[in-house]
C-alpha cells in the first residue's frame, strides 16, 4: 500500500523493463518506413537544389552585397546552439547526480552529436568553391598559402571537429552496458554486430567501477569543450567591426542563447519519443516539470543578456550602433516581436506554473515557439547588421531564395532521418541507467521501518 492508501502495482520482471525501454528497436513498421521515406524526398530536394548552386553559382542564393551571410550561417549557428542539449542535460545533471535524468540521457546525447553534424555542413554548403574545402583544415603549412589562421571558416572546422569527436565519445561510452543487453537479446548476423560494438562488455564490478569514473571524467570535459566551441561561433562576429556585431558580450550571450534552444529542444524530443513509443512510465510528468523549471531559468538568463546587450547600445547611442538596431525594429518588426514572446515572455510567464509545466501539449508549443525565436534571433544578429554597415552607399537589402530555404529544410530533415535510424539501431533510452536507479531504490531494514537506499522522486 501507498501513503495514500492505494494499492501499488507489482513490480515489473527485468525482462519487461527491457522489452519497454527497447520498443524503439522493434521491426520497422508501416509509418517508419513512410516517415523516412518522406525525409528521403526532402533531403533529395535539398540535394538538388545544393547541385543547382555548386553548378550555377551563389547567384541563385538570396545573398548578395553587402549581405553576404545569411540563411546559411544563421542554420550554422542554430543548429551549433542545439547541439549544447546533451552538455547541458547530461553532463551537468549527471555530475550534479540528479536521479531522474535517467530516462532522457540517451536521446539528448544522440541529438548533441546529430546536431553538430548537420551544423558542420553548412561552412562547407556556404563555399562558393565546395571542391576546395579542404582549405578549412587547421593543419600546418610552410608557404603560407593556406589554411588562413585569419578565417572565421577555420576556427569553426577547428571547433566543430573538436566537439564531434568529443561528443561521439561520450555517447559511445554511455552505449556499452546497452548495447551488451542488445547483443544477448540478439541472434545471427545482428548479434556479430552488436558483440564488436559492446566490446566485450560482461558487466563486472570492475567494469562498471571503470565506466562510471570514466563516465564523469567525459561529463567534467565536454563542459567546457562545449563552451569554446559557441565562444568561438560567437567570435565570428565579435572580432569584427561590423555595427551591431562587435560586442565583447557575444561570447556568453551566444552561450545562453544555445543552453535554451537545446533544452527546449530536448523536452520536444521527450514529448515525442514519450507518444511514439508509449514511454509514459518512464517519461513522467516529474520530468517535464524539473526540465521546465531548467529552462524558465535558462530564458530568464537569455532575457537579461539580451536586454543588457540592447541597453549598452541605446545608452552609448553611437550613432551607427543605434542606426542598426533601429532598423532593424523598424523593417524587421514582426520577426523582432515573434522572437521576444518566444524567448521571453511566453516561457517565462507558463513556466512559472507547475499546472501548466507538467501539462504535454502546453509544453510542447512553448518548447517550439523558443526554438522559432531563437532561430529568428540568429537571423536578426546577422542580417541586419550586414544591411546596415558604416557606409550608407553600401546599404542593401536580402530576402531568402528557394535554394537557401530548401537546403535548411534539408538540414532539419537530415536530423530527424539520423535520429530516427538510431531509434531503430540502438537503444533510445538509457536501459541500464533506469534500471541501476530502480535496483538501487531498494528498501532496507531500519530498525522497525523500511526505508529506500535512494529517494523516490515524487509525482
Amino acid at each position: 500500500m501507498s501513503e495514500h492508501g492505494k494499492a501499488l502495482p507489482p513490480p515489473k520482471s527485468p525482462q519487461r523493463v527491457n522489452d519497454e525501454l527497447l520498443s524503439s528497436m522493434a521491426p520497422p513498421s508501416k509509418a517508419w518506413w513512410r516517415l523516412v521515406g518522406f525525409l528521403g524526398l526532402v533531403i533529395a530536394w535539398g540535394l538538388l537544389c545544393f547541385g543547382w548552386q555548386v553548378t550555377h553559382g551563389m547567384y541563385v542564393t538570396g545573398k548578395n552585397r553587402p549581405v553576404m551571410w545569411a540563411l546559411y550561417i544563421t542554420g550554422f549557428v542554430f543548429w551549433v546552439g542545439l547541439s549544447h542539449s546533451g552538455t547541458m542535460v547530461s553532463s551537468i545533471l549527471r555530475l550534479s547526480k540528479a536521479n531522474w535524468r535517467r530516462p532522457i540521457l540517451r536521446a539528448a546525447e544522440a541529438m548533441t552529436v546529430f546536431c553538430i553534424a548537420v551544423a558542420g555542413l553548412f561552412p562547407l554548403i556556404h563555399l562558393g568553391r565546395n571542391w576546395i574545402f579542404y582549405y578549412m583544415m587547421p593543419y600546418p603549412n610552410q608557404r603560407g598559402l593556406w589554411p588562413n589562421f585569419r578565417s572565421a571558416l577555420l576556427w569553426d572546422m577547428t571547433a566543430i571537429t573538436a566537439y564531434i569527436i568529443g561528443s561521439s565519445l561520450f555517447l559511445y561510452l554511455g552505449l556499452l552496458p546497452d548495447l551488451a543487453v542488445v547483443r544477448d537479446r540478439s541472434t545471427g548476423w545482428k548479434r556479430n554486430i552488436y558483440a564488436a560494438l559492446s566490446m566485450g562488455w560482461r558487466g563486472s564490478a570492475h567494469e562498471w567501477a571503470v565506466y562510471h569514473k570514466a563516465s564523469t571524467l567525459m561529463a567534467a570535459l565536454i563542459i567546457p569543450v562545449a563552451v569554446s566551441v559557441h565562444s568561438i561561433v560567437a567570435w565570428d562576429f565579435a572580432v569584427t567591426v561590423v555595427p551591431g556585431w562587435h560586442s565583447t558580450i557575444f561570447p556568453p550571450y551566444f552561450v545562453i542563447g544555445a543552453i535554451t534552444s537545446g533544452v527546449a529542444a530536448v523536452i520536444t524530443l521527450m514529448i515525442v519519443l514519450r507518444k511514439a513509443f508509449h514511454l509514459e512510465e518512464y517519461l513522467t510528468p516529474l520530468h517535464f516539470d524539473n526540465m521546465g523549471k531548467i529552462l524558465l531559468v535558462i530564458c530568464l538568463l537569455w532575457t537579461y543578456a539580451y536586454f543588457v546587450d540592447v541597453q549598452t547600445t541605446w545608452y552609448a547611442h553611437e550613432p551607427i550602433e543605434w542606426e542598426v538596431f533601429r532598423f532593424m525594429a523598424g523593417r524587421y518588426t514582426v520577426p523582432l516581436i515573434i522572437m521576444l514572446l518566444g524567448n521571453s515572455v511566453i516561457p517565462i510567464f507558463t513556466l512559472c506554473f507547475k499546472k501548466l509545466r507538467r501539462n504535454i501539449g502546453v509544453m510542447l508549443v512553448v518548447t517550439l515557439l523558443v526554438n522559432v525565436g531563437m532561430f529568428l534571433e540568429r537571423f536578426l544578429i546577422i542580417v541586419p547588421s550586414l544591411s546596415h554597415k558604416n557606409m550608407p552607399f553600401a546599404w542593401g537589402s536580402y530576402t531568402p531564395s528557394l535554394v537557401e530555404s530548401s537546403i535548411n529544410l534539408m538540414a532539419l530533415a537530415l536530423f530527424c532521418l539520423l535520429f530516427t535510424l538510431f531509434a531503430k539501431l540502438f537503444p533510445i533510452v538509457a536501459v541500464t541507467d533506469v534500471r541501476e536507479l530502480d535496483a538501487r531504490q531498494v528498501k532496507v531494514p531500519l530498525g522497525r521501518a523500511e526505508l529506500a537506499s535512494l529517494p523516490v522522486e515524487e509525482e
